[in-house]
C-alpha cells in the first residue's frame, strides 16, 4: 500500500518560503513520520499565466526578489494590491490549471507556505479531491489582510503569534481549524548546532579578523542584500561588522571598497553558515523580516531594524513585535542606527534585551509534523 504524500508549496519570492518547505520536510524525514513529502514551486506550475512575464519576461518572483535587492519597496502596499487584482482577474483559469494538476498528483495533504494564492488551492482542490485537508503554513509573524495568507473558507492555518491566531478567528475560522506553534519555522540547523567555548568563539573572530573582546554586529537583509547596507558600513566606521550580502555580489564588492574604516568588517556572500555567523555575533542590524528576525532571537541576538514606508507592508508588525517583546530596538530609518548600536550596548540595556530574546521557545519546526500528521491520517 502506498505511503500518504503531503504536497508542499512554494515560492522563490524572497527566499523564506522555499527554505521553510525544506526545513519542515528534513525534520520529517528526519523523524520517520508516516507520510512522504513533495516540494512543489507553484511558480512553475503557473508559468503560463504569469502576466508579468508576458509583459516584462521577467517571473513575478523574480521581479519581487529585484525590488527588494534595489531596495525599490516604497508603494509596496499599493503594488500588493495591483497585484491581487491581476490574481482575482486570473483566478478561474488558475483553478482551472490546478484542478488538472491535483488530479494528476493526488495527494493525501496540500500544504501551502505561500501567500496570494490559497484561494485559488483551496477552491481548486476542492473540486478535483473534496475530503483532501488543506493546510496554509503562515511564514510570516502576522497576516497582512485581506487576501494575502487566510481567506473565508474551508482550511487549517498554522499560525507562529497570537496575532496571527487573533486574525484567524476574526475571519470565520474555528478553533478546531486554527493551530498555535510557537513561532516562525526555522532551519534545523539552529537546533543542532554545537555550544562553542569561549576560547573557541574569540579563536573563531580572530580568523575572520575581528578583535575577539569588540561587540561584533551582524548586518543581514535577506538572501538578495540590500543598498541600505553599504549606508549602515559607513555609519558604523567604529564598529565590527559582519556583512552578510546573500546572491548580491555588486554589494559585496562596493562593501570591500568601502575606505577608511577604523575596525574590521567581514563580507560573506551566500551563505549555509548563518547559524556560526549569528553565534560569533553579538547583535542583528536588519529589516523585520519574520526569518531573519526569528532566526536573531533563536541565536539570543538583541535586534535593531528599521521601521517606516519602505518597509514591506507584511513586515511592518514584525517591528512592533520586537519592540512589544523588548527584543531591541525599531528605527524610523538607519540614518540614527550609530546612536541605536550605542544604545544597544549599554551594559544595561543589553542585559534586558539578550535576556527577552531567551525567554522565546520556538520550536515550530519540530511542532508542526505533530499537526500534520493528525491531518493526514
Amino acid at each position: 500500500m502506498p505511503r500518504p504524500r503531503a504536497d508542499f508549496l512554494f515560492f522563490d519570492a524572497g527566499g523564506g518560503h522555499r527554505s521553510a518547505a525544506e526545513a519542515l520536510r528534513s525534520v520529517i524525514e528526519k523523524q520517520q513520520r508516516p507520510f512522504d513529502v513533495e516540494l512543489i514551486n507553484l511558480q512553475e506550475k503557473l508559468d503560463t499565466l504569469d502576466v508579468f512575464r508576458k509583459v516584462t519576461r521577467v517571473r513575478l518572483q523574480d521581479l519581487y526578489n529585484l525590488m527588494l535587492k534595489k531596495g525599490w519597496t516604497l508603494g509596496a502596499a499599493q503594488m500588493m494590491i495591483g497585484m491581487q487584482v491581476i490574481i482575482r482577474s486570473l483566478h478561474s483559469r488558475t483553478v482551472a490549471l490546478l484542478e488538472g494538476m491535483w488530479r494528476e498528483r493526488r495527494p493525501d495533504l496540500v500544504v501551502s507556505l505561500i501567500p496570494h494564492f490559497n484561494r485559488a488551492l483551496q477552491q481548486s482542490l476542492e473540486r478535483a479531491l473534496p475530503g483532501v485537508p488543506f493546510v496554509i503554513i503562515i511564514t510570516d509573524l502576522a497576516d497582512y489582510p485581506p487576501h494575502m495568507w487566510m481567506e473565508r473558507q474551508e482550511e487549517q492555518v498554522i499560525c507562529g503569534t497570537d496575532k496571527a491566531v487573533e486574525q484567524a478567528f476574526a475571519i470565520g475560522h474555528r478553533s478546531e481549524h486554527i493551530h498555535r506553534v510557537s513561532g516562525m519555522i526555522l532551519n534545523p540547523k539552529f537546533y543542532d548546532i554545537d555550544a562553542i567555548t569561549p576560547a573557541a568563539r574569540a579563536a573563531a573572530r580572530r580568523q575572520l579578523g575581528f578583535d575577539p573582546d569588540a561587540p561584533v554586529g551582524m548586518v543581514l537583509f535577506g538572501g538578495q542584500g540590500a543598498s541600505v547596507m553599504a549606508r549602515i558600513a559607513h555609519r558604523l566606521p567604529d564598529r565590527q561588522l559582519l556583512m552578510i550580502c546573500g546572491r548580491n555580489t555588486r554589494l559585496a564588492a562596493k562593501l570591500n571598497a568601502i575606505p577608511g574604516r577604523k575596525a574590521p568588517m567581514f563580507v560573506e556572500g551566500f551563505t549555509k553558515e548563518i547559524p556560526r555567523y549569528m553565534q560569533l555575533s553579538d547583535y542583528f542590524i536588519g529589516k523585520p523580516g519574520p526569518g531573519s528576525v526569528s532566526e536573531a532571537v533563536a541565536m539570543h541576538l538583541p535586534i535593531i531594524v528599521e521601521c517606516n514606508a519602505w518597509t514591506l507592508p507584511q513586515e511592518r508588525f514584525n517591528a512592533q513585535w520586537v519592540r512589544e517583546e523588548g527584543l531591541g530596538i525599531v528605527l524610523r530609518n538607519f540614518s540614527k542606527v550609530e546612536d541605536a548600536v550605542n544604545r544597544l550596548l549599554e551594559p544595561a540595556a543589553y542585559k534586558s534585551f539578550r535576556a527577552a530574546t531567551e525567554r522565546m521557545k520556538n520550536r515550530a519546526v519540530f511542532e508542526i509534523p505533530d499537526i500534520l500528521q493528525r491531518l493526514i491520517a
